[in-house]
Formats: structure tokens, sequence, C-alpha cells
């Protein structure tokens, strides 16, 4: 008889569903958008033709229904890697664990997990209002350190490059399959993930931070002589932890600020409806 898995790790809700989420196994679709903000998951279930589920708890919001004959779910992760460890465990225990005997099963699923979120570009050319689908995902925050997953590049000289000792970093590939639904109406690029939004991403403002220059550090940083081309707070450990469970994964991200011309996008809301469509249409 193979091993439970106690209650004290898989922790359930009364109904049987798993815990942050509040989903059972036939709530999620097997294409699933990763949104940050909980209020973007109706903005994009706007566009589907049918809604089969709408589920509540705490920030975690999810809609599964059908666009274009396609069952998909869009579910909001909110901000962080953290938050990402929480969704990516139990969008894993939906998929390969039995929740009523609390054993692993034998079969795999496939889940294609694409986020859709807002991003900064750090890139001069790379303008304000644009869509740039991540190639690789940078982790510049410490989550995937925790689990047993080989990186699919070494970057670890990358932390004398930004002088900041403390960092190690990670990079993961996106799935190709899914990459190649995106055509040349999008940037290409490699995309960091920070473990915040103020001094991971250099912002400084009434606090000391050792993180000065770090923008264009980050800017002029080349890896395998491909340039960082925007940061946020979420792709390289979706891209990590999809690798470790099995997962295809990609992130489109809206550019709503360039944070070397300074500039801030004058209609961000306007940019992310038209992120979501051309996900939608290219999946």
């Amino acid at each position: 008889m193979a091993n439970k898995i106690p209650s004290s790790e898989l922790i359930l809700n009364k109904d049987g569903s798993v815990y942050h989420l509040n989903l059972h196994p036939e709530d999620l679709a097997d294409i699933v958008l990763l949104v940050g903000d909980p209020e973007r998951v109706s903005q994009v279930s706007a566009h589907f033709d049918k809604i089969e589920v709408k589920k509540q708890k705490r920030e975690f919001i999810t809609h599964t229904g059908w666009f274009n004959n396609k069952r998909m779910t869009v579910l909001s992760t909110g901000i962080g890697t953290d938050n990402i460890d929480i969704v990516m465990n139990e969008l894993d225990i939906l998929s390969h664990i039995d929740l009523s005997t609390r054993e692993v099963k034998s079969s795999k699923r496939d889940l294609s997990l694409i986020r859709v979120g807002t991003s900064g570009s750090l890139q001069e050319d790379i303008p304000v209002d644009s869509i740039l689908v991540s190639s690789h995902g940078l982790g510049l925050d410490h989550l995937i350190w925790y689990y047993e997953v080989e990186p699919d590049m070494d970057v670890i000289n990358i932390k004398q490059e930004l002088g900041l000792d403390f960092l190690k970093p990670y990079i993961f590939k996106a799935d190709p399959i899914l990459l190649s639904k995106f055509d040349e109406k999008s940037i290409k690029g490699i995309t960091a993930t920070c473990a915040g939004f103020y001094a991971p991403q250099g912002r400084a403002l009434r606090a000391g931070i050792k993180s000065y220059g770090f923008v264009q550090k980050l800017s002029n940083l080349r890896i395998e002589g491909k340039r960082v081309t925007n940061f946020e707070m979420e792709t390289a450990a979706i891209l990590g932890l999809s690798k470790l469970f099995g997962f295809r994964a990609i992130a489109v991200n809206a550019i709503v600020a360039n944070r070397i011309t300074h500039e801030f996008s004058a209609n961000g809301q306007a940019t992310i409806e038209k992120t979501i469509r051309y996900t939608l249409e290219s999946l």
C-alpha cells in the first residue's frame, strides 16, 4: 500500500478541496492562466464563451470556462514568489495526488501554465505598452533553492556582476512548445524575477538600500550574449517549479513601465487588456 500523506502536510478544507485555492481537481482545466491581481480574473474570463466554475478564498480567485472550444482556468496568484510557492504546489496536488486517499497518483496530468502579468522594461528600446514573452526566467529571489530541481543554466557568477553578494541567481527556460505559439507581434527576452518591489528592484525612497545602481547593472547584464529585458516578481519561480512538477510554463508580460527612460504607461489597463487578448488568441 502506498504511503498516505499526513493531514499536517496535505491540508484540505472540510469539503475536500485543497486548502488555499479551495479547488477540487475537476474545477481545474489543463490550460491555466495565472494573473497576479485578483481583479484581473474577471477581466480575463469576460472573454470566455462560457464560465463553469467561480471560486474564491483569500486572494486566490478561480474562474474556469471555455474560450474558442478550449477549456481554460484563470487563477489569481497574488504578488511574489512566496504566493507562487503556494499556487504551484496546490496545482501539483490537484494534478498528481488523490485527495480522497492522500496517495500520489500513478498517472501524470499535463498542465500548461501561462502567466499574464505586468512588468517593467530594463531596455530603452522596449517601450511601455509593448508585449514581451519570456524566453527565460532569471530568479533573483531564493525560493527555488528550497527544492531539488536543477536550474537550466549556471549563472552563479551573475551575483558578482550585480554587486550583491547575498544573491544566488538561477535561470529556467520557458516551454518551447508554448513559446512557439507566440508570434512576431511580441518581443522575446529574459525576464528577471525580484524578491520585492522596492529595494529588490532598485527603488530608493527614504530607506537606505544595498541595491543602488541595480537597474542599470541588470540592463547591462548579458547571459550567453542575451539581454535581460524586463523584471517582475513571479516568472522565474513559475518556470522552475513547473520543471519540477512536470508542467509546461511561459509568461506573457504587459510592459507598463520603462525603468531606463523613467516612463510609466498612461493607460496601463488598455495595455493589460491588449495582452490578455493576445494571449488568449495565441493559445
